[in-house]
């Protein structure tokens, strides 16, 4: 088990779900897959976000996924995704989450619903009552929600959340929210901006890319966290082609297909996802092959 004060620090991959031919989760796989990361040098584990396609799957299946995540990785590794349409359902997943003993969970504001300031204080109010620590998730591209930095400081400052999963891209927001709520941990949220969140104060990255090349992805982080450019800008530079995927609409497919190439099991994804276009996958590959051929795994 793990003993950090703050479980979401550290790389926590958004972990992939693999499926089975028949579009079926394979439960096992998973397990596997969430023990293959950790081993791997990843601090935890994200299960039930965009990336686990959690809009897919049923409520039996989502309960079981975080049971497998827990079960092989232990409960304060876990950040679990609960976003749903409204408040009420996430304060379930929440809850959910805590009894079973995830050390935390990344929220989105309301999905489908453009809300304003005074929804979004509501939403996390009433989902911080499961009594979780919550992770916030900017991710104005699809929630068309922004958590700007004067709104998750005053999230914070009301003590609803502990950190921010930023995925905006806008590396100068790092800066802003030190200024506004010093003690709120950023976490990188977009793959592609890893460096420059790093070097700007991020203690943790929610991360895509590790479900494919785990080893390489940690020693970038823990580079870019160190200030060590010597180490991490080569590294950057042969993963960015992949890595600049996750910002992507295809970004689960692309993370599957690198999956596979590095001989995970990625497999399909369920709909509305569908495989890559042949162009699309032919510059996944060749990314995905040559950092494979540097010997990066």
């Amino acid at each position: 088990m793990d003993n950090r004060s703050k479980p979401w620090h550290g790389v926590m991959v958004a972990t992939a779900l693999p499926l089975h031919d028949d579009l079926s989760v394979d439960f096992d796989g998973f397990a596997g897959h969430c023990r293959w990361l950790v081993g791997n040098g990843c601090d935890g584990v994200v299960p039930n976000g965009s990336l686990g396609e959690y809009q897919t799957l049923t409520p039996e299946e989502r309960t079981r996924v975080i049971e497998a995540a827990v079960e092989a990785v232990g409960g304060a590794r876990v950040m679990a995704g609960v976003g749903a349409y409204g408040a009420a359902e996430s304060r379930r997943w929440a809850e959910q989450a805590g009894a079973a003993g995830c050390g935390s969970v990344l929220l989105l504001p309301p999905n489908s619903y453009r809300a304003d300031e005074r929804a979004v204080v509501a939403h996390y109010r009433e989902v911080a009552k499961a009594g979780v620590p919550i992770v916030a998730y900017n991710n104005p591209y699809d929630t068309k929600v922004d958590l700007t930095p004067a709104l998750l400081a005053k999230l914070h400052e009301e003590g609803l959340i502990v950190a921010v999963k930023e995925f905006s891209g806008d590396v100068r927001r790092a800066y802003e929210l030190a200024e506004l709520a010093p003690d709120l941990d950023l976490l990188v949220g977009s793959d592609d901006v890893l460096l420059e969140l790093g070097v700007a104060g991020a203690v943790g990255w929610v991360a895509g890319y590790p479900n494919a090349l785990p080893a390489a992805s940690v020693a970038l982080y823990r580079a870019a966290l160190d200030g060590d450019l010597d180490t991490a800008l080569p590294l950057y530079r042969t993963l960015h082609p992949l890595l600049r995927w996750d910002s992507k609409t295809e970004f689960v497919q692309a993370i599957k297909l690198s999956m596979d190439l590095a001989g995970r099991h990625g497999g399909p994804c369920r709909q509305p996802r569908l495989p890559l276009a042949g162009e699309q996958a032919a510059v996944v590959r060749a990314a995905t092959e040559k950092a494979l051929a540097e010997g990066l795994r």
